[in-house]
C-alpha cells in the first residue's frame, strides 16, 4: 500500500496531544480524523474505515479496550496501534491478545508514532508465502479472505490467526519459534511474555484440529514453539 494520503482515525481525549499528533500526521500528508471518545470512534469507524486507528487506552466512557474488541470483531484488518500509559508488561500483553497490532507508551516522541504507522501501513498488504487456498485434513483454508472451511461449516480468521497459519504452512516440517512467529506476524518482536501466540495457537487448533487437546496439524515443539504438519 502505498502511504501517502492514507486515512489515520486518532481517538484521543488529551487535546493538547490529539492536535500534536494530527498535525505531525498531516504534515506526513495523511488524512486524520480525531475522536475524542470511544464511542464517537466507533461511529466514525461505521461511516468509513480508516487505513490506521490510533487508540488511547484511557478514553472518557468506553474505553480503549472496549472499542478496540469491538472493532477487531467487525474489522479483524484495521491495524490498531495502542496509546498507553500504563507500563506494565500485563497490560501491553492484554491489548496484543485483543487484536492491537501495536503499542506505544506514553510519554512518546511523534517520530516513532509515524515511523509505527508507516510499519502497519506497508505490512498491511502483504500476502502470505503459503499457498493462496490451502487443504489439509478436513480442512481447507483461503488464506486471502481469511476463511476456514470445515465440514461444510465456514468460520472466520482474524488478521493474526490467518498470518500465523500462513507463516507455519509456508515452513511446513520445520520449528517456528514464538518470537519468530511474533516479528512475521505482529511486524516486530517485543521484550514481553509471548503467549501472545500462543493464545492465537489455541484458537487456530479450536478450529481446525479434530482434538484440539490432541493436535495433529499445529504441533508443539517444546523449548522452541511449533511446527506445522499436513
Amino acid at each position: 500500500m502505498e502511504t501517502l494520503g492514507a486515512s489515520i482515525l486518532v481517538v484521543e481525549d488529551d487535546e493538547t496531544l490529539a492536535m500534536g499528533l494530527t498535525s505531525a500526521l498531516e504534515h506526513e500528508r495523511f488524512t486524520v480524523t480525531h475522536c475524542d471518545s470511544g464511542e464517537a470512534a466507533l461511529d466514525a469507524i461505521e461511516d468509513d474505515v480508516p487505513d490506521v486507528l490510533v487508540l488511547d487506552v484511557m478514553l472518557p466512557g468506553m474505553d480503549g479496550l472496549s472499542v478496540l474488541k469491538r472493532v477487531k470483531a467487525d474489522h479483524p484488518e484495521l491495524p490498531i496501534i495502542l496509546l498507553t500509559a500504563r507500563s506494565a508488561e500485563v497490560d501491553r500483553v492484554l491489548g496484543l491478545e485483543l487484536g492491537a497490532d501495536d503499542y506505544v507508551v506514553k510519554p512518546f516522541s511523534l517520530r516513532e508514532l509515524i515511523a509505527r504507522v508507516k510499519a502497519r501501513l506497508r505490512a498491511r498488504p502483504a500476502a502470505p508465502r503459503a499457498p493462496e487456498v490451502y487443504r489439509f485434513g478436513k480442512n481447507e483454508v483461503d488464506l486471502r479472505r481469511r476463511i476456514l472451511m470445515r465440514d461444510g461449516d465456514e468460520h472466520r480468521m482474524t488478521t493474526h490467526e490467518a498470518g500465523v497459519l500462513a507463516y507455519l504452512i509456508s515452513h511446513r516440517g520445520q520449528d517456528v519459534s514464538r518470537e519468530e512467529l511474533l516479528q512475521h506476524v505482529w511486524g516486530y518482536s517485543p521484550s514481553m511474555a509471548t503467549r501472545t501466540v500462543d493464545n492465537q495457537i489455541l484458537k487456530l487448533r479450536k478450529k481446525v484440529e479434530d482434538t484440539p487437546a490432541d493436535p495433529r496439524h499445529i504441533l508443539t515443539v517444546h523449548g522452541t514453539g511449533y511446527r506445522f504438519e499436513e
